[in-house]
């Protein structure tokens, strides 16, 4: 049976079109790069990418940090990525899983996990989290952005009133905000979704803070990432709304 980090290859010739963009101009609220901007240190700090994928993020980093580690365990994300930054010299590339880090050559600073911690197994979860804190100084940080499981209750909530509006009885209006906001992919009871072989956790916030707090993390901040709406089926008739989210955390090693 293919694994994880197969379909995530897969994925890769056509992530830009697949995934949600959190880095999208006109996304709004999104504290990455200013927070990442505080932490920085070009002549000292080191800081890890984790699930790094097609590596948007790794330029930034590469100009703020003395070495960034970009860390993925599907193969073809990483080619991507490489390409990205094949004239910087500060950013080293590791095939890994979060569940082993050991690849990482020196203790990090900065862990930064963007849309990438989203194991389905709620015991590799506190496994992952675990291996990223070992990983790091005392002290460091760890931070980054996780899809939003209320989020998508929000905008099946929204889908259902409009079809209402347009005088849908009940059950044509949930059927089609299910179809339009990929219901089939969902199990809404434990937070997974699961699209082209690809299985992934998505998050409440409460589950953020208890699952940190088990693994030795101190939560300093969760906040929405509001995405647009362009990004989602039927966004253009939902543009009088606030636009769907995806969480901010930033985190310290107790």
């Amino acid at each position: 049976m293919p694994t994880q980090d197969h379909y995530w290859s897969l994925a890769a010739a056509d992530y830009e079109d697949l995934f949600v963009d959190p880095y999208r101009g006109d996304v709004r609220g999104n504290p990455l790069k200013r927070t990442l901007r505080r932490l920085a240190d070009p002549a000292n700090r080191v800081v890890a990418d984790l699930g790094c994928g097609i590596g948007p993020l790794l330029p930034f980093l590469a100009k703020h940090f003395k070495t960034v580690y970009a860390i993925d365990f599907a193969e073809e994300m990483l080619n991507r990525a490489r390409e990205r930054v094949k004239n910087r010299r500060n950013v080293m590339f590791n095939s890994a899983s979060f569940l082993d880090l050991n690849c990482l050559p020196e203790p990090i600073d900065v862990a930064v996990a963007v849309n990438s911690l989203v194991l389905p197994d709620p015991a590799e979860t506190d496994e992952a989290l675990a291996e990223i804190r070992r990983c790091l100084n005392p002290g460091g940080w760890f931070l980054g952005i996780v899809p939003a499981m209320d989020a998508v209750h929000y905008a099946t909530m929204l889908l259902v009133d409009r079809a209402l509006a347009a005088g849908l009885p009940i059950e044509a209006a949930r059927k089609n905000a299910a179809h339009h906001n990929d219901h089939s992919c969902y199990d809404f009871a434990f937070g997974q979704f699961r699209f082209q072989g690809l299985h992934q956790q998505f998050w409440q916030p409460f589950e953020i803070r208890y699952r940190f707090r088990r693994a030795g993390f101190v939560v300093k901040q969760i906040r929405k990432v509001r995405l647009s709406w362009k990004q989602f089926a039927a966004g253009d008739e939902l543009q009088t709304y606030p636009p769907p989210w995806d969480w901010f955390f930033l985190a310290t090693r107790a």
